[in-house]
């Protein structure tokens, strides 16, 4: 069969399409993929082909953080904050022909069209236009529920996202509006998450649902339609991961520091802060560089620093794991089953870092308002004993990244099967 899977984002929004991709290829399935310009090389090394897609990535992803820092220092400047949604808003409108000019080319003769969250609406439109079943990825609980918020009573929760949904819809209704026309579809009346739903689409919930309690019991009625499958990834080996392994060994476990493939801001500050706050504590630093140039190393005996490691390999041998709060990465510490302190950037990042904390297998809190101070306390509160004992705990909970991968591809391989055979259940 043919699979279409369209994902824009950063390489960690990519991954999970791309390891769902490259499972169907070794099931002898023809997989084509859309990604953005410059992470092309990266799913053709998995092994699926794949062609451009979407505006930019560097131009959003900077709009996109200046839209974030702002809203989080400045959030009572609302003509401000209209105006920084709009940069980050106006690439996708510009390119939205083009998106679904890719998209509407790929799909044709395609038997499923899977898509990340980023486009979903116009993926939803042109799965309608070839009458070919939808799958949808979600890395974090998207769809209306009561659990996801959790400053908010669950119906003010429920009723704050349906919000947020016909919000989105108003942004996106213009220029939707003309690719439905295009496409000979009906006008919409209604926000596309909530046609998705309706048309009986395939919701892959790419997390555990130990990470979110009582939410498999209130979204029960979807069950088959938003199965749970757990965090998705490729689990590549990296040319360091026998070195990291080594320096590990050569000591005391240590606590992880990474921060994703977006470089922070002064990094070199950043790193004397790790430090100072690790030589306080008398634990070793483990570094993961990633997109970020840290410096020279001075006390390689407690410092190390890599640009890419295993994770899968190297965070079951930490103490603990810091990082910005990514879905690959958060899952990955969970999955170890060592505490967690997420230093967000971002809105995603942030909401995981407040499931970290209720989960009670870690704390949070703003990178910007981290500190030397503020990291030594952090780390103190994760090192202890107790809080160790419940991320292992959670672990033992939480589904194996093989069985994950396993699972997705079942689901979508399940669902264009059905729709050869004409059942539409």
């Amino acid at each position: 069969m043919k699979f279409v899977l369209a994902s824009y984002g950063t390489r960690g929004d990519i991954e999970p399409c791309v390891a769902v991709g490259r499972e169907l290829m070794r099931r002898g399935h023809d997989v084509r993929m859309a990604v953005p310009s410059d992470l092309i090389d990266f799913v053709a090394a998995a092994g699926p082909q794949a062609v451009p897609y979407g505006p930019d990535l560097q131009n959003v992803l900077d709009a996109h953080r200046e839209f974030w820092t702002h809203f989080f220092r400045n959030f009572w400047k609302i003509p401000e904050l209209v105006e920084k949604r709009r940069e980050v808003v106006e690439p996708f409108l510009q390119c939205w022909k083009d998106i679904v000019a890719t998209l509407t080319s790929l799909a044709d003769g395609a038997d499923l069209l899977f898509t990340g969250v980023n486009f979903e609406d116009a993926a939803g439109n042109v799965a309608e236009y070839y009458d070919i079943p939808l799958a949808t990825l979600h890395l974090f609980p998207l769809r209306s529920n009561g659990q996801f918020v959790p400053y908010l009573p669950g119906s003010l929760g429920r009723s704050a996202m349906k919000a947020g949904e016909w919000l989105a819809w108003q942004n996106a209704k213009k220029v939707e509006r003309v690719q439905r026309g295009e496409l000979k579809l009906p006008k919409a009346i209604k926000p596309s998450p909530w046609r998705i739903t309706e048309r009986g689409s395939l919701e892959v919930q790419a997390y555990d649902a130990a990470c979110f309690p009582g939410l498999a019991a209130e979204w029960e009625r979807f069950a088959t339609r938003r199965p749970f499958v757990g965090a998705l990834t490729l689990d590549l080996p990296t040319r360091f991961d026998d070195e990291v392994a080594a320096w590990i060994a050569a000591g005391a476990p240590p606590v992880f520091f990474g921060f994703g493939s977006l470089p922070v801001e002064s990094a070199d500050k950043t790193l004397a802060m790790i430090n100072g706050a690790c030589a306080q504590l008398g634990v070793r630093a483990l570094v993961c560089s990633a997109g970020s140039d840290f410096g020279d190393v001075v006390d390689p005996e407690n410092l190390k620093i890599v640009s890419a490691m295993n994770y899968s390999a190297a965070f079951p041998r930490c103490r603990a794991v810091v990082h910005h709060g990514g879905t690959g990465t958060t899952a990955a510490g969970l999955r170890a089953g060592v505490p967690t302190l997420i230093l967000s950037t971002d809105l995603d990042q942030t909401l995981w870092g407040r499931r970290v904390k209720q989960l009670k297998v870690g704390t949070a809190r703003r990178f910007s308002g981290t500190t030397e101070k503020t990291l030594v306390s952090d780390l103190r509160s994760i090192l202890d004993p107790q809080c160790a004992a419940r991320a292992r705990q959670l672990a033992s909970r939480m589904t194996e990244a093989a069985e994950s991968v396993k699972a997705a591809a079942d689901l979508v391989e399940k669902l264009a099967t059905d729709y050869r055979c004409g059942s539409r259940d």
